[in-house]
Formats: C-alpha cells, sequence, structure tokens
C-alpha cells in the first residue's frame, strides 16, 4: 500500500462556514436563473398557418403534399440523395424514415397564425377564427390527430394591435378550457417583443386568466419572437433578450428568431435576408447565450425560398433548405421554421442526416465514458450530458430507434436522461 501521508490543515471549520453562508444567496440565484434544461422533447420545427385557412385537415394536408413533393421530385432513396449530396451510406435509411415521418408525424409543432400571416381583419372574423381553432385543436388531441405541439401566435404588444392580441388569445384560450382544458403540448408565441415589459405584460395577462379559469398558477407558458434590434441590445447596451427572458417569470420556452422583421429592421436588402447572414448570426448567438442554462430553447428562423415549379427549381429550394438546416443544427440550433409543405422533407433529411452520421461515434463515446474504458477522447461530465443530449434529440424525432442506441450503448433512455439533465453539480459529484 505504500506509506500512508499525513493530512495537514490550517484553516478552522467555520471559515468554510462562513463562505458558504456568504454565498447561499449566489446559490439559490444559480438555481432559480439557471435551472437547466427542461428535459422535455424540443420540436425540430414549427409550421405556421394562417388562421383563416387552418382547418381540421391541415396536418395531414401537409404531410401528403410533402410525400407527393417526394413522388414527384426524388422518387427514390437514390435520386433524392443525389440532390442532397447524401452518402451511400445515410440515403437509404434517411429516405425511408422521411417517408415513414411524413405518414405518421409530418408536423412536430403547428402555430395557427394570427399576425403576419393573417393580417387585420374586423374582429367578429378574428373572434371566429380564434374560437375556431381553439375547438379544432381541442378535438385534434381528443382524437389523437394533433401534432405534438399547437397553439397560436397572437399579435404583439404594440399600442395599435394590443387590444386585438389579448382578446385573440383570451378567445383561444377560454375555447380551450370549455372544450375540456389546456392540452399538455400548448404553446403561444408571442411576437415582435421590443421591450422586457412587454413580456411582463404578457405574464401579468396569462395570471389574469389562470386566476379566472381556476388553473394552477404558472401553468401557461410562452414564446418570445425576436424580430427587432431593440431586443438584442436596448438603449442602454445591454442584452435585451436577456432581460426578456427574467421578465417571463419562468413562463418562457422559447426564443424564435424571425429572419425577416430581424433583417429589414436592420436594413439588410431583401435579396440578402436569410438565416446565414451575418446579422442572423450575432442576433441567434447573442440569443443563445442568453438562453444557455435557463431552460429556455432557441430555434432558429425560415427560409422564404419555396420548392415549387419545375423539378431544377424545386431541388436547388430543397438544397438551400438542407443546407440551411444542417448550418443550424451544427451550431446547436436543433428548431427552426418551415413555412410551406415542400420544406418538410428537406428538413427531415437534414435533422435525420444529422443524427445519424453521428449516431455511431457518439454512441461510442458515451459507452466508453460509462464503463470508464477509455479511448482517444478524453470526456468529462458536461460532455456526456451533450453526447446523452445528442442521442435523446434523434429517438425523439425518429432519426433513431431505442433498440439501435441501447445496442451501442448499452444504456435505457432513462439511462440516457439521467446524464442529461441532471441538476446542478450531479455530473460533477459522479466524475469524483
Amino acid at each position: 500500500m505504500g506509506q500512508q501521508e499525513k493530512v495537514a490543515t490550517s484553516l478552522a471549520g467555520a471559515v468554510g462556514e462562513e463562505i458558504s453562508a456568504s454565498l447561499a444567496p449566489v446559490d439559490a440565484e444559480l438555481e432559480r436563473r439557471y435551472p437547466g434544461d427542461p428535459g422535455t422533447r424540443q420540436p425540430v420545427h414549427t409550421v405556421y398557418v394562417p388562421g383563416d385557412v387552418f382547418d381540421a385537415g391541415t396536418i395531414r394536408s401537409w404531410g401528403d403534399q410533402a410525400l407527393a413533393a417526394l413522388d414527384e421530385h426524388a422518387p427514390d432513396a437514390a435520386s433524392f440523395a443525389r440532390v442532397l449530396g447524401l452518402g451511400d451510406d445515410l440515403a437509404e435509411p434517411v429516405y425511408t424514415r422521411v417517408r415513414a415521418k411524413l405518414e405518421r408525424e409530418p408536423i412536430e409543432d403547428l402555430r395557427v397564425d394570427f399576425e403576419d400571416g393573417y393580417g387585420n381583419r374586423t374582429d367578429a372574423e378574428e373572434d371566429e377564427a380564434a374560437a375556431r381553432a381553439a375547438r379544432l385543436i381541442a378535438e385534434a388531441y381528443e382524437q389523437g390527430t394533433a401534432a405534438p405541439y399547437m397553439g397560436i401566435r397572437m399579435k404583439c404588444m404594440e399600442a395599435p394591435v394590443r387590444a386585438r392580441g389579448i382578446r385573440t388569445l383570451d378567445v383561444f384560450l377560454s375555447g380551450l378550457v370549455e372544450a375540456g382544458g389546456l392540452p399538455d403540448g400548448l404553446v403561444l408565441t408571442l411576437p415582435k417583443v421590443t421591450y422586457p415589459e412587454q413580456v411582463t405584460a404578457m405574464v401579468r395577462l396569462l395570471e389574469a386568466f389562470e386566476k379566472a379559469r381556476g388553473l394552477t398558477p404558472g401553468r401557461i407558458g410562452f414564446e418570445i419572437q425576436i424580430e427587432t434590434s431593440q431586443s438584442i441590445l436596448a438603449a442602454d447596451g445591454t442584452a435585451a433578450v436577456a432581460r426578456m427572458i427574467q421578465a417571463a417569470e419562468g413562463r418562457a420556452t422559447g426564443l424564435h428568431y424571425g429572419t425577416f422583421d430581424y433583417s429589414a429592421c436592420l436594413g439588410v436588402s431583401a435579396a440578402h435576408q436569410a438565416s446565414d447572414h451575418p446579422a442572423a448570426d450575432h442576433a441567434k448567438a447573442v440569443m443563445q447565450v442568453a438562453a444557455a442554462g435557463t431552460g429556455v430553447r432557441v430555434s432558429d428562423g425560415s427560409t422564404n425560398v419555396l420548392p415549387v415549379g419545375p423539378t431544377a427549381k424545386v431541388h436547388d429550394a430543397w438544397r438551400l433548405h438542407y443546407g440551411l438546416t444542417r448550418r443550424a443544427l451544427a451550431r446547436a440550433y436543433y428548431q427552426g421554421w418551415d413555412m410551406h409543405p415542400g420544406h418538410i422533407p428537406t428538413r427531415y433529411a437534414a435533422v435525420f442526416a444529422f443524427y445519424r452520421e453521428g449516431f455511431e461515434q457518439a454512441a461510442a463515446r458515451l459507452a466508453r465514458y460509462v464503463n470508464r474504458t477509455g479511448g482517444d477522447v478524453m470526456d468529462e461530465p458536461a460532455t456526456a450530458k451533450a453526447l446523452s443530449g445528442y442521442l435523446l434529440r434523434g429517438l425523439d424525432c425518429g432519426a433513431l430507434d431505442n433498440g439501435e442506441v441501447a445496442r451501442l450503448t448499452g444504456l435505457t433512455r432513462t439511462d440516457l436522461e439521467s446524464f442529461s439533465a441532471p441538476r446542478r453539480g450531479d455530473l460533477t459529484a459522479s466524475a469524483q
């Protein structure tokens, strides 16, 4: 065993106790402000459908239109792979999974739009559309035909449309409650947020609704849409988006980047308004840093280049959309917007390729970490969290199967979840 070392100390126990007491407020603040990822599923996209267009068949219609686009413009795995530049090892599994996804779950997150995509209508017309949206969404959840996440985008909190936005939200939420209650997958989007006070107003509004309907306080969350320069950099030079997250008082679920409103706000010409513009990269980087550790997810925006027309034009649009989606995934923007049924084949192709091409390496690294067998990379607890999160996202969207993940990692989904969403300090403790 060798000689036992003599352990010497110089500090009295009271010193550590005093330091811990002095840092107690900081500990509490860290827990409150940075609770970590909620560990729930994040959809890979959000589909926006105008309030006057949305109907009971919208989700199935988008899936059927997407399948028809594949049939016409890429009828088999080889042709689809050539368009997107997929390797032979990915061509068949990606294509097969894309088609299966379009048949089973074509939309992961649907937002019935009462803002830009809907425009200004008479009060009676918008009331009717909001009530209809509530009824159809309630029926979809009851019948098992809903997307995992569904909700509305209301009008913003700016003075000209504020009253209309509040009323639409009230009509919609009241309709859901009357139809049986708020679904678990309910998501609300507050657009064109410029000041944290507008977020506070949304919080007060939801508090009032919960109280009026006897709901659990804090039951209703919402996304904050970042579409103005002031939401990134406030007049005093601070990052307004960080203050918006705090103003939400725990109700913020996401930050969604609005590609075209934000670009226009900065004076970017129409031809150059895109999610890979340097202005967009800066905005999303600020959003990402502000949201890190808070449990608020970041979503990329969309492309307005639609895959329509002759095959050559469709292929060009598919390549653009696929490339932008892969670029976003590499930057840890795991969600984006899709504006047309023709976008969702390439959304899923990009997502599935991203997870499948890195699957074996990620699984092997996590298995080595768990079994402490070493390897050519020295992984730390934070990396184990990232690896398990990667695998969980792949499972959630359908890129990976539970069986193949378990076979290569030796871990169940519950095991993966224990790595990906630990409480603060748990991973550090597990490595000691």
